[in-house]
């Protein structure tokens, strides 16, 4: 390894390069760990406030100082073999815990794999959602869930967080009357990221007849940055049927966006700003009819005549499925 080693005192952007790893010593204590800038609190709730005390180094380089945080600089080369250790690794913990719930008497869902579902024959069910070592369920009966969790905490290391708040960016508010949920953290992350926090709001996520083109002769835009501002609210749509036809028409001009485009997914992010408190109400008690609408329009797309179908599907009052 000698021949990577730097003997220099490098500067800070070698830091930033070269991503120094070493430290003399790691503190033992939480409360010590999240004094330094390379130790981090994970599991934080919607508010910022953490949810789980679980510290892990978070190499920051450029902040690290040399004689302090390290000595020899060694560059950073991937390792295959470590990286298909890795992928094993995942692949090892799947197959873990499916066995697990498939021995339990739960039924793999064959749509999304990561869904598992328990019936028993006096109707009392558990739905369980597996996202890599998260866990969320629901059930409606409590003694065959804590039998549930005992189980559980006997075969693996978990803990209770009690009842789900704030889930890969979706917040939800249980209540007696039923379940409300909303993305209205993640809206006020995207007006901050593109600078809009203080733009004026608008009442519709796309101008009134408006038709978008190629526009092979209108001015061009950033690429990177509108590619960016689509993929934010691609995943806006996850939960927001209001807007995920006019995501769906940005979308499109990814290629080769032009300033037509960026105005027309700006406004979209206007409209976010007046509706950020916008979400999914679940009806408590409601009955369950599962119903749906569709529609397509004939040669709309003005460059290359293709029709646009979508649908939505509810359950009782609320919408489950869209595009």
């Amino acid at each position: 390894m000698t021949d990577y080693e730097v003997t220099r005192i490098v500067d800070s952007e070698d830091i930033l390069t070269h991503l120094a790893l070493f430290s003399d010593c790691d503190p033992t204590r939480f409360d010590d760990a999240v004094k330094e800038v390379k130790w981090q609190k994970t599991k934080l709730k919607e508010n910022g406030e953490v949810d789980k005390y679980k510290a892990c180094l978070a190499a920051k380089g450029y902040k690290q100082e040399y004689g302090v945080d390290y000595k020899e600089v060694f560059a950073p080369v991937a390792s295959e073999h470590k990286i298909y250790k890795l992928k094993k690794a995942l692949r090892a913990w799947y197959s873990h815990i499916d066995a697990y719930f498939i021995n339990k008497g739960f039924q793999r869902c064959p749509y999304e794999h990561t869904l598992y579902t328990k019936i028993t024959v006096d109707g009392k069910i558990i739905m369980v959602c597996l996202y890599v070592d998260d866990l969320i369920y629901t059930e409606n009966d409590r003694a065959m869930f804590e039998k549930f969790k005992e189980s559980m905490m006997l075969e693996f290391d978990m803990t209770d967080l009690g009842l789900i708040h704030y889930f890969l960016g979706i917040e939800v508010v249980q209540s007696a009357a039923g379940i409300f949920i909303s993305q209205k953290k993640y809206v006020q992350e995207i007006l901050d990221r593109f600078d809009m926090k203080d733009c004026n709001s608008v009442t519709t996520p796309m101008e009134k007849g408006l038709k978008l083109i190629k526009d092979s002769g209108g001015k061009m835009v950033d690429s990177t940055f509108y590619k960016q501002i689509v993929v934010s609210l691609m995943y806006l749509t996850i939960i927001r049927p209001d807007i995920m036809h006019s995501v769906s028409l940005i979308n499109r001009y990814m290629e080769n966006p032009k300033q037509i485009h960026l105005l027309a997914a700006k406004r979209i992010i206007r409209y976010l700003r007046g509706t950020m408190d916008f979400g999914l109400f679940y009806k408590m008690g409601e009955k369950s009819y599962l119903y749906g609408f569709t529609d397509s329009d004939y040669a709309g797309d003005l460059d290359d005549r293709r029709s646009t179908s979508g649908y939505l599907f509810m359950m009782g009052s609320a919408t489950v499925s869209w595009l």
